[in-house]
């Protein structure tokens, strides 16, 4: 009995239809792993380069000296250093045009960095939405495959002469697990998806802070 209610055993032994939604399911489980993995990769990486910046930022050097430090190597700039490349090479641009005033100069950098600030919150956000739907929609596509499974197994009793549980608890066994799976790859993704999201928005949150310091520090720079 306990090798009939095997896992394996009533995974082979389910419909077809079944055994399609526990292959979607198991390939969305899957490919969410591997993303979330990916994205708690990136979104480390993301904060410890921006500690590691502030710290430099901070530290009183020259702006240009740092500015020319990170232009040798541009495809490595990213997050805080990228928007404050962005901003401080318009700035140095907007300051060489005569006419322009302080402030046309200081909007021109404003929204150089927020260019940059788009495209790196595009770059943390990948495959969020992947996550996000995996885990709003694996439930009720398992669910799916449970109704599917009971009513072949309720449909099967009618070519019986005497309904017994014995009968039907296989193929209500057999649909149970769509249901299971679903929650086995939904849960993990949901989890995930608040987890990094959360966390997006904490360095979003960072970027502007330091957008806004930076704007003022050029503000007083272009004063003296």
């Amino acid at each position: 009995m306990a090798s009939d209610l095997s896992l394996l055993d009533l995974v082979l032994h389910a419909s077809f239809v079944v055994q399609m939604v526990l292959l979607v399911l198991l390939v969305a489980s899957v490919m969410s792993w591997t993303m979330i993995l990916d994205r708690a990769r990136v979104l480390a990486k993301a904060r410890k380069a921006a500690d590691a910046f502030e710290d430099r930022f901070w530290s009183g050097g020259d702006l240009t000296a740092l500015y020319k430090e990170l232009s040798q190597d541009e495809k490595g700039n990213q997050g805080l250093a990228a928007i404050f490349r962005a901003g401080f090479k318009e700035y140095v641009r907007l300051r060489k045009i005569e006419g322009n005033d302080m402030m046309a100069v200081l909007q021109g950098a404003d929204r150089s960095m927020r260019v940059v600030l788009s495209r790196d919150m595009d770059r943390l956000e990948t495959n969020l939405a992947f996550l996000a739907t995996v885990g709003s929609t694996s439930p009720y596509v398992g669910l799916f495959g449970t109704v599917w499974g009971i009513m072949q197994s309720f449909h099967a009793l009618g070519n019986v002469e005497q309904a017994t549980l014995a009968l039907v608890a296989p193929g209500i066994s057999e649909a149970l697990i769509a249901t299971a799976i679903g929650l086995f790859a939904a849960i993990p993704a949901v989890i995930a998806y608040n987890r990094f999201a959360n966390q997006v928005e904490r360095l979003n949150n960072r970027y502007e802070e330091f957008m806004e310091e930076f704007s003022t520090l050029l503000q007083r720079q272009g004063r003296d």
